[in-house]
């Protein structure tokens, strides 16, 4: 019978010893992490406006971590001591990369992204067009869009496990702003600006509050919203606290090109990023 990742992952589960699995149960871990890393794979794709988990492509990649073994790798003028190796570059992928940003085997980056100094997770996917600004971090399965900007020092949660968890999603034309976090699977639909310092996690809660009733979301910022760093009011035995919120203060233009709606944005609602 052919073994697939789900039987390894199985065995494994029950106990089964990693130095006991066929050469060809390790040959197939291999061969899907570089179905990964060439972006023949993903771990989460759109179907039907939502986003859909590949479980087998994130238990592939707890096996890799499995299978490989401590070693030195080097990358140029460097070395490291690691079980996964940084990804190699040969020039005809069309995506420029700028010392020191690192990529991690099993990661891909589609053609026409550009990579300042920063650092990209296993599993991680990044669309064309896309700017990972400098010390970014696109952490294990998140999957970025098109046309994205991550700026400086932006933080994007990995999510490897549990498998069934959807990872961090920042859809196409997002704007993410100076040092936000998003993490827990948090989606951020298109067109969506994060101004400067944002934080969401699966609880933070997104209240829109445009409208004379506040809305709140959770784990989603929805299409084209413009968003700041909030606090809401909470009782604790020691008295009354803020805590962090996001909050929702407009929408981007769709009547406008994209690049100009995304600066009237930013400067209609006073957004720092």
């Amino acid at each position: 019978m052919t073994a697939t990742i789900q039987q390894i992952f199985d065995d494994i589960s029950k106990g089964k010893k990693i130095d006991e699995l066929k050469q060809l149960e390790k040959d197939l871990i291999l061969s899907t992490i570089d179905e990964l890393d060439t972006g023949r794979l993903r771990v989460s794709q759109k179907q039907d406006e939502k986003w859909i988990v590949n479980e087998d492509a994130k238990k592939a990649i707890l096996l890799y971590f499995r299978v490989q073994n401590m070693k030195v790798i080097d990358a140029g003028a460097f070395s490291y001591v690691d079980k996964i190796p940084v990804k190699r570059w040969v020039g005809d992928e069309g995506v420029r990369v700028v010392p020191h940003a690192l990529v991690r085997k099993g990661a891909y980056i589609e053609r026409g992204a550009i990579l300042m100094p920063s650092y990209v997770n296993i599993g991680a996917y990044v669309g064309e067009g896309t700017m990972v600004d400098t010390w970014a971090t696109v952490g294990s399965c998140a999957q970025v869009g098109k046309n994205v900007h991550l700026s400086g020092g932006v933080g994007l949660g990995g999510v490897l496990e549990p498998v069934q968890a959807t990872p961090v999603i920042i859809e196409d034309n997002a704007f993410i702003g100076s040092r936000c976090i998003v993490v827990e699977g948090t989606v951020v639909e298109e067109g969506a600006v994060l101004g400067a310092g944002v934080t969401i996690t699966a609880s933070t809660k997104i209240v829109d509050v445009t409208t004379p009733e506040a809305k709140v979301y959770t784990g989603r910022v929805p299409k084209n919203s413009v968003v700041i760093p909030g606090s809401l009011p909470k009782e604790f035995a020691a008295g009354t606290f803020g805590v962090p919120c996001a909050l929702i203060i407009g929408q981007r233009k769709p009547s406008t090109d994209l690049k100009t709606s995304l600066t009237e944005a930013l400067r209609d609602h006073q957004v720092s990023v």
